[in-house]
């Protein structure tokens, strides 16, 4: 009954703005009630059962392939010579690919169709994750990691701008959150299936980062021909919903779609020229610069704390995503069930902040793991209420190319976190300056995030 009594709003409004368009098809602004409404809720819990846990499988195979050369350095940076800083230049490079191809690559995937395009992106990044193995030197590794983010690019916008073909505003930061739960997930089976693949030294004449590469980047084009066969572009090519299930949740998203063209930017320079956007942009650049410079260095940090088996050091860095992945689901759901999500952010981003705080003054071992896990759900915790922000302000090609805009200038945190954090360790003793740094970052995400919060209640 919930989307009965929203869509009265929803189609009065509707008619009004069109009351001089007589060609408007009445379909998608008549009220949803009785049978209809049961239709469009069973089509959206099909659509959350159907295709959320497959993305969500596809999200875990993109960020393995992302952070496993953290793993890989356990041993790769000792048998290629390569020192901290090298490595942590090298991993961050993966976003100047990533960086200079999301856009164009987000706009291709809204005009030719998400299944073609996610399956070109999976097949590619999978064969370049593959041919890390081929890495020699310094050279090499920085191409290689360009590269990848080159192949990669556009593939989490794109699905993020997916998501709004199937799920109405009110249920966007639940499917968003279930989707990028998948960093967490994949966080937590890196390190046993990373640790493990490590031992695999000397098979076949191979280093075990070696097979590390090969192992984890093969599911990523295996899963490229999956989606090309089964992936629905849209509502209307789910043969798993029947026909009241797809015109109801049609007609839903119609009535959205034309609401938010008359009351948001749609066209791409709206995205381009609009300031929200790029407050966003630079709240993502902060937490994401905090999230990957945890993420590349953790399985070195839990090293340096003592512990020298690979296994337990893969174990062990799961322990944050775990608690990453509660958070995600935790705070997203409620700030669905409040409808609020600029102060969901921000009080995040706060906790992550507090967290790297305490890891800089900790002293002991554990007290510092305490806190670095404190940090990681801080982090998670900002995703989805963050990713449900764009399309308050965008909508059609506008939203395409701003999803793609935050995401590409937000990533280049990832670029810098990583570096910055090889950069401050060379120069140092340990990580604690590091941590200042990533308590930092979070610090401005929160000030931006209440900013933006002020700013849209005076509005």
């Amino acid at each position: 009954m919930r989307y009965a009594r929203e869509n009265w709003n929803l189609s009065n409004a509707y008619r009004a703005m069109n009351a001089n368009e007589p060609n408007i098809e009445l379909r998608a602004t008549a009220p949803i009630e009785g049978g209809e409404a049961e239709s469009l809720a069973a089509a959206i819990i099909k659509a959350r059962r159907r295709l959320l846990p497959f993305l969500f499988v596809l999200y875990i195979v993109a960020y393995l392939d992302r952070i496993n050369v953290g793993f890989a350095a356990l041993e790769m940076n000792r048998d290629l010579g390569l020192s901290d800083a090298v490595f942590g230049l090298g991993a961050g490079l993966f976003f100047v690919g990533y960086f200079l191809f999301e856009i164009p690559s987000n706009l291709i995937l809204a005009r030719v169709g998400a299944r073609r395009w996610i399956a070109r992106i999976l097949v590619s990044w999978g064969a370049v994750a593959m041919a890390m193995v081929f890495v020699r030197g310094a050279a090499s590794f920085y191409a290689m990691r360009v590269l990848l983010g080159v192949a990669e690019a556009g593939f989490f916008p794109g699905i993020i701008l997916y998501l709004t073909y199937w799920f109405p505003p009110r249920e966007q930061a639940r499917a968003i959150a279930t989707f990028m739960a998948a960093t967490a997930v994949a966080g937590i089976v890196a390190g046993p299936i990373s640790g493990a693949l490590l031992t695999m030294h000397g098979l076949a004449g191979l280093a075990g980062w070696q097979w590390l590469f090969i192992v984890e980047g093969a599911p990523a084009v295996v899963l490229g021909f999956v989606v090309a066969k089964w992936l629905p572009d849209r509502v209307a090519d789910a043969r798993w919903l029947s026909n009241q299930e797809r015109n109801a949740l049609t007609a839903r998203l119609a009535v959205e779609g034309k609401l938010a063209e008359a009351s948001r930017g749609y066209q791409l320079r709206d995205a381009f020229v609009s300031g929200r956007v790029w407050m966003l942009a630079a709240i993502y650049l902060t937490v994401v610069l905090s999230l990957y410079g945890l993420s590349f260095w953790l399985p070195n940090i839990v090293k340096q704390m003592g512990m020298q088996s690979d296994v337990a050091i893969g174990f062990i860095t799961s322990i944050p995503f775990v608690l990453e992945a509660i958070s995600m689901v935790l705070v997203s759901k409620s700030s669905d069930q409040r409808g609020e999500r600029r102060l969901h952010v921000a009080i995040s981003a706060l906790v992550g902040c507090a967290g790297f705080a305490l890891a800089t003054a900790a002293q002991a071992p554990i007290g510092v793991f305490a806190a670095i896990c404190v940090a990681a759900a801080g982090v998670g915790g900002c995703f989805g209420p963050f990713w449900s922000i764009p399309a308050e302000y965008l909508s059609g090609v506008a939203a395409a190319g701003g999803i793609a805009l935050i995401n590409s200038v937000g990533n280049l945190g990832g670029f810098v976190g990583p570096y910055a954090v090889g950069f401050i360790r060379q120069r140092s003793a340990g990580f604690a300056g590091a941590y200042a740094l990533l308590s930092g970052s979070l610090l401005v995400a929160a000030f931006i995030a209440l900013t933006i919060a002020r700013l849209d209640r005076h509005r």
